[in-house]
């Protein structure tokens, strides 16, 4: 089979551009530290309210022995539940949501923290909040009607702050 000379390079180029776009994304990601999700949980979003994990009374801040803290929200339609969170700065958090109801798309402007929260399962994300200040906590994923009023307020205080305002041990929930 005899391939003209003009299409062989044509293919390069194309090939080579090509390449060229999956380096630059690979690149990216290694240099931003963006990584595809890796926790694959299962849970019962119809019985969210009976999940030890995923109780109202267990949902906001729990600090965890090693000084890391552990936030839990439920997105419902409309809402993200706790609505609002004061959260330590320079701190390991992993933040864990769950779904009632639909896809949700969870983004705190100004970081890297974004994820989508499907029904069924549990998303975790793992992020240090470097500067004090408020955030919002907005849904990037049509969920219904309500949709725009969906959004919940984070404000970050420096670590000192927080621990005085957290002083018990073990657990802390807001």
């Amino acid at each position: 089979m005899h391939i003209d000379q003009l299409e062989k390079k044509w293919a390069t180029l194309s090939l080579g551009i090509a390449g060229l776009f999956v380096a630059i994304i690979l690149g990216s990601a290694l240099f931003h530290g963006i990584h595809a999700p890796s926790n694959v949980e299962t849970i019962d979003s119809a019985r969210l309210h009976l999940s030890e994990e995923f109780a109202e009374d267990n949902l906001g801040l729990q600090r965890n022995p090693d000084g890391s803290v552990t936030v839990r929200l439920v997105a419902g339609r409309y809402g993200f539940y706790p609505k609002t969170l004061t959260l330590p700065a320079e701190t390991n958090l992993t933040f864990r949501w769950v779904s009632l109801d639909v896809i949700h798309g969870v983004h705190i402007p100004m970081t890297n923290m974004s994820t989508m929260i499907v029904p069924g399962y549990v998303a975790q994300v793992k992020t240090v909040l470097r500067h004090t200040g408020d955030y919002p906590l907005l849904c990037n994923e049509y969920c219904g009607m309500g949709h725009a009023h969906m959004w919940s307020n984070i404000k970050v205080v420096s670590r000192s702050e927080w621990d005085k305002s957290n002083k018990s041990a073990g657990v802390s929930h807001e």
